[in-house]
């Protein structure tokens, strides 16, 4: 069974690099609720079993995954499970580094009397940094812009025209937000909302929904961003 949410993002290192398969693998033992095995990642990703359970070998080897043996009942072998490490969720020393800052300052606001105000204005700095000389536009052009300012930051954006909302389908902070959801989408929320005001729309009708389907979060721009 798979969690709902977005995907974490992997950033590659010169030395500590993850192939794009090995890395699809990671991230979908990391968003199975259960133990996989081989075979089990190999019907759910398309590779023949042998790949599966070479990718699986050398995330164990690099300490980003577990191996175990499942229950054995009646005879034969047991098959070979294997789940993410809980110690050891990102691939890259650096964005690890970061990741930790980022739980410091989470765990910070938290503690404080109004966590989720102070988040969502911790966020509207961080959009108002990442917006600044721009120009001001119409709101339909200021949710294109912000879309594509999600896409360089690393969101993965995919534009749902028909529910005229976006799917993050990928999270820098995922790993945070697991332990501090409310103040790491709080700050996403006050993030996009200040990058939409700034490009000239409406930044107080941004809704966004954590976890909001399997796969991602939305988030909406308020019905009459594409109107105009």
């Amino acid at each position: 069974m798979k969690s709902v949410g977005p995907t974490p993002v992997r950033y590659d290192t010169v030395r500590q690099a993850l192939t794009p398969a090995r890395s699809r693998v990671l991230e979908s033992l990391q968003k199975s609720e259960e133990p996989v095995t081989a075979s089990g990642m190999a019907t759910s990703l398309g590779l023949h079993a042998n790949t599966a359970r070479e990718h699986l070998e050398a995330l164990v080897e690099r300490g980003l995954a577990t191996r175990s043996q499942a229950v054995v009942r009646g005879r034969g072998r047991p098959a070979l499970r294997y789940a993410p490490s809980a110690e050891l969720r990102e691939p890259d020393t650096r964005v690890r580094e970061y990741a930790t800052l980022a739980m410091v300052l989470a765990e910070q606001i938290s503690r404080s009397s109004h966590p989720q105000t102070g988040a969502i204005a911790a966020g509207r700095t961080w959009g108002h940094l990442l917006t600044k000389s721009v120009t001001r536009s119409g709101r339909a052009s200021a949710q294109r812009r912000t879309v594509r300012l999600l896409a360089d930051i690393g969101f993965d954006p995919v534009d749902d025209a028909i529910e005229h909302s976006v799917v993050l389908r990928r999270c820098p902070f995922l790993d945070v937000a697991r332990q501090q959801s409310q103040i790491v989408c709080s700050a996403h929320l006050g993030m996009i909302s200040a990058a939409v005001d700034d490009f000239g729309g409406n930044g107080d009708a941004v809704q966004l929904f954590p976890f909001g389907e399997p796969g991602g979060c939305i988030v909406t721009f308020g019905p009459s961003a594409r109107a105009s």
